[in-house]
């Protein structure tokens, strides 16, 4: 997980209150560190790092959503890089992003967790296939929480 965060998970908590207090549905932050890009996405925000400063790439976002896959003795655990609620699903109702069996690739989105009101993608950060789902949906996860296993 990156350590050298050019905003804290609290300035950007301010910067979606002030967000939410307007009428405004996007807000992109450029300097030459970081780009920063908040959008509503129906009751919530998503929030899209890219530390070029340049227009973000799909590798670029997987490395700013800070992905940790491990091999922790029972495969490759794909962890929580923040605490939240993690979800398996865009939406309520909709088919889960991954289930046991699926293959995926580094920037295969495998759930989402919302932190102070922000939805954060989770990547699967490794090819293989999926083969435990170890949390619920809806379920509050620590940071570092195994969400689930993976063998390449």
């Amino acid at each position: 997980m990156a350590t050298d965060l050019p905003l804290t998970p609290e300035d950007v908590a301010e910067i979606v209150s002030i967000l939410d207090g307007g009428g405004y549905d996007k807000l992109d932050i450029a300097t030459a560190r970081f780009r920063l890009r908040v959008r509503r996405e129906g009751d919530g925000w998503t929030q899209e790092w890219d530390y070029s400063g340049g227009e973000a790439s799909p590798a670029a976002a997987i490395d700013a959503a800070a992905v940790a896959v491990e091999e922790d003795g029972e495969g490759l655990a794909v962890r929580a890089a923040l605490p939240g609620t993690f979800y398996r699903a865009p939406q309520p109702g909709a088919p889960a992003f991954v289930d046991i069996g699926d293959e995926v690739v580094p920037d295969t989105v495998v759930g989402i967790i919302e932190t102070m009101k922000l939805m954060n993608p989770v990547h699967a950060g490794v090819t293989g296939r999926v083969t435990a789902i170890l949390v619920g949906n809806s379920q509050a996860v620590d940071a570092q929480a195994v969400l689930m296993r993976v063998e390449a």
